[in-house]
């Protein structure tokens, strides 16, 4: 089976490249795949992404997309017309493709016009719904009318979508929508998966004397460090115990300049880093040197690859008392110290409860740890397989081989 997969991937900073990243790693040791070609954005400055290593199904990955390009449905679909696979899994959400209206609406667009025009089967793995969506917060926001358009364009958008062979969803609620509001048919539940299977948790870095904070993702739209930085500043203001707050990764490609701002605007705030861009490699090291990873989000767009992340780091989580949050601990088992959106003040108390109380904050560390290892990413692989092996089996197509 060759399998083409649409997504960004590292080093692209665009969003979902993490988890891109994690199901590719586990798709490449799978018996049933004898090829995988990933579509993946156009680097910047003209860089090229490296080659795979040889201990997996050969896989090729090529930039043939642009964030915001208006042509991007296009696009995907001429480089799918050139390398003809059996089966095309797009890995998106709402903004995957452009962060203003127009050009976003357009990208999600491809799935449905390679399922007809290029007649290939198709698969969508949906990380969000626009009805769930808090549009000011995700970077689409605007007066009420411009809103209820919004909303509007984005059902249209999601029936198209919808046109797919296959729709996944990782939240329960996601697909009792769509089977409500749009009648689907052809959608599962795939839970998000597990990155990493341990017997326990990575041994902490210690050898640093102060409490590290961590927050990492992709800030300046529904994930803001402003209410972040002010309720460090207040934890330093009433705790003797040395701290550092360590702010990981790049500005959403829907908010370009963030980082830089906020760096200018809270510079009086010591013991703060930004440290850009995190390559995969040193990923593990930043969750191991954290002693609480927070989530300054003001609202949430889907499941939180992050969540997932610190839990198999055994890491102790803050996080705001939001629908999507709740509803994910509720489900996979997740424990945190919750703070109300927006404030800094509670915040700082939610750090605090876990700072002060090494036992709680290794108690829950360790329930994440269990929570984060319920289904192993592989395990979740598999299902789509399966559901590539009904759906080729339905068209009557044979399986393309290599020569």
């Amino acid at each position: 089976m060759h399998i083409a997969m649409v997504t960004t991937y590292p080093p692209s900073a665009g969003s979902l490249n993490e988890y891109a990243y994690h199901f590719v790693s586990a798709l490449r040791q799978k018996p049933e795949v004898e090829r995988l070609t990933i579509l993946s954005d156009v680097l910047p400055d003209s860089a090229e992404y490296p080659p795979f290593p040889d201990d997996g199904v050969p896989t090729k990955i090529a930039g043939c997309w642009r964030f915001g390009a208006w042509d991007n449905a296009l696009r995907i679909q001429s480089a799918i017309n050139r390398i003809r696979p059996d089966v095309v899994l797009f890995n998106i959400q709402f903004a995957s493709f452009a962060g203003a209206r127009v050009p976003a609406a357009l990208g999600l667009m491809a799935p449905a016009i390679i399922k007809r025009f290029s007649n290939t089967t198709t698969a969508v793995l949906l990380h969000n719904l626009m009805e769930t969506v808090d549009l000011d917060s995700a970077g689409f926001g605007g007066n009420s009318l411009l809103g209820r358009v919004t909303r509007f364009a984005g059902t249209v958008a999601t029936r198209t979508i919808l046109q797919a062979d296959l729709v996944a969803l990782t939240i329960p609620k996601y697909v009792d929508l769509l089977a409500e509001k749009y009648g689907a048919e052809n959608i599962f539940l795939a839970p998000h998966g597990a990155f990493y299977q341990m017997p326990h948790p990575p041994a902490s870095d210690d050898s640093d004397q102060s409490q590290t904070i961590l927050a990492f993702g992709k800030f300046g739209t529904y994930k803001r460090v402003e209410i972040l930085l002010e309720a460090f500043e207040i934890l330093q203001q009433r705790r003797e115990t040395p701290m550092k707050l360590v702010i990981a990764g790049t500005d959403n490609p829907n908010a370009a300049g963030y980082l830089q701002q906020m760096q200018q605007q809270y510079a009086h705030v010591p013991n703060v880093t930004y440290t850009g861009y995190v390559k995969e490699d040193d990923v593990p090291g930043l969750f191991q040197s954290a002693d609480v990873v927070a989530f300054p989000y003001t609202s949430t767009t889907g499941s939180s690859g992050v969540l997932h992340q610190a839990g198999s780091y055994g890491c102790a989580v803050v996080l705001p008392n939001l629908g999507d949050f709740a509803e994910l601990i509720q489900d996979e088992g997740y424990v945190g110290q919750f703070f109300q959106p927006e404030d800094a003040t509670s915040m700082a108390e939610a750090i605090a409860r876990l700072l002060d109380n090494p036992v709680l904050r290794q108690q829950q560390g360790e329930q994440n740890f269990l929570a984060s290892q319920g289904i192993p990413i592989a395990d979740v692989v598999d299902w789509y397989l399966l559901h590539f092996e009904r759906l080729l089996a339905e068209r009557k197509e044979p399986v393309k081989t290599r020569g």
